[in-house]
């Protein structure tokens, strides 16, 4: 999603507060040869001691059956809004009212970008990658190095797939023009991909997140699976279409121990307006009454079943729930129940 004026004293103070100085199956055939497997289902483990689980600046580990989840934030960034990014065909006043009642600041947010690995049936995958060497100058980037802090070295990384090609989502890609995670195929939905490089997107207002596409991906082109809707990315990790705010944009849902979640990238990119407004047009939205059906359909099956979700801007650890208010949703943070199903470890 891009961004908004930042302050820098607020940064700067949330960075610190955030620790900021700290079809069918895609898997490869060279994946899919490996022998590793996720670990047999044992007898339910004693409750774990919460003061001890997995916390560090900057990243959180959960269990979602057999397969375990880390979050990772690759920075924050504060600035003016959520209007107009959020509600740009209400007014300011309506936004703000809606702020208000939800105990949050009329005219300033806070955005987050969190990136996500999931490790399932012996394969380590990174769902998005954040700003890169780009966002470092201003308190974003620092995937690669929290990634290391939660146990994850580059080559770990069995699959990298991109939720969509905006610039927030693809700029950890690669390093000093090498790719960043050197041992893992790249997956990009096939629509997705097309809009991105076809002569349309590199004219008018889409052509320098289409210059940045080029720019990244271009160095993985002979790494690159081009995937449908419904493919399987890695063992119970599927690809789901959520068109709308890219042309080709998906989420993905988890399908581990009897347990799923989904990620949701950005279909949901408030906390609030998202999901107690969800037909408010966002300003990032491609196309804008798609999002919106994209925002309702989501929200109602992850209320009615639910489920757990990862949200790519939510706060972190970008963890929660979505509860049904009325005729509209609202969301409920993960607190310690995916904690409490058994007990977190360290990766692999």
């Amino acid at each position: 999603m891009a961004g908004q004026t930042v302050g820098m004293n607020r940064r700067n103070a949330l960075k610190l507060a955030l620790g900021g100085a700290a079809a069918g199956t895609l898997v490869s055939a060279a994946a899919s040869a490996q022998e590793a497997q996720a670990p047999a289902a044992a007898e339910a483990p004693p409750l774990p001691n919460l003061a001890d689980a997995p916390l560090a600046p900057g990243w959180r580990r959960f269990q979602v059956g057999d397969a375990k989840v880390t979050v990772i934030l690759d920075g924050v960034r504060p600035g003016d809004g959520p209007f107009p990014t959020f509600g740009e065909d209400q007014t300011a006043e309506a936004v703000a009212e809606l702020m208000e009642a939800n105990m949050l600041p009329s005219n300033q947010f806070v955005n987050f970008f969190h990136p996500v690995v999931v490790e399932t049936g012996g394969q380590t995958v990174l769902i998005d990658t954040g700003f890169g060497s780009g966002g470092r100058s201003g308190g974003l980037g620092y995937l690669s190095q929290r990634l290391e802090a939660a146990g994850f070295a580059p080559d770990l990384i069995n699959t990298v797939v991109l939720t969509h090609l905006h610039a927030d989502h693809i700029g950890g890609l690669t390093e000093n023009n090498a790719p960043a995670f050197p041992k893992a195929h790249h997956v990009v939905g096939r629509i997705e991909h097309e809009f991105w490089t076809s002569d349309a997107a590199k004219a008018g207002g889409t052509a320098g997140n289409a210059e940045a596409v080029a720019m990244r991906l271009g160095p993985l082109e002979n790494n690159l699976v081009k995937a449908e809707d419904g493919d399987e990315v890695a063992p119970g990790l599927f690809l789901r279409a959520a068109y709308g705010h890219t042309p080709g944009h998906f989420a993905l849902e988890l399908n581990s121990g009897g347990k799923r979640m989904f990620f949701m990238g950005d279909v949901f990119g408030q906390y609030v307006v998202s999901l107690q407004r969800p037909e408010w047009q966002v300003r990032f939205d491609m196309g804008k009454q798609e999002a919106a059906e994209t925002r309702k359909r989501f929200a109602a099956m992850l209320a009615d079943e639910k489920l757990p979700f990862f949200g790519y801007h939510m706060p972190f650890p970008a963890v929660g729930y979505v509860l049904r208010d009325g005729d509209s949703f609202r969301y409920m943070p993960e607190t310690y129940s995916l904690q409490l199903d058994r007990e977190v470890s360290a990766p692999g």
